[in-house]
């Protein structure tokens, strides 16, 4: 279960879909990097341990990321 709720959800998946579609073949580091930069600009918190799950699945999926199963929510 996750912390989040499903507005937020939709900011994370938003910034998740950009962060996808711009990064492929990044870094990982730069990956989280834009990650950070996305969710501030939405204002949505996200803690370091979520956005390192959220960057490894980019990283490893290349392609489509669906946040909230990558963070277990049911929101």
């Amino acid at each position: 279960m996750s912390d989040y709720t499903s507005e937020q959800f939709e900011a994370i998946q938003a910034v998740v879909d950009r962060v996808t579609s711009w990064q492929d073949g990044a870094t990982e580091s730069t990956v989280d990097t834009e990650l950070h930069k996305g969710f501030e600009e939405v204002g949505v918190e996200v803690s370091e341990a979520d956005r390192a799950k959220l960057a490894d699945a980019i990283q490893d999926e290349h392609g489509e990321v669906d946040a909230q199963s990558v963070l277990g929510g049911t929101a």
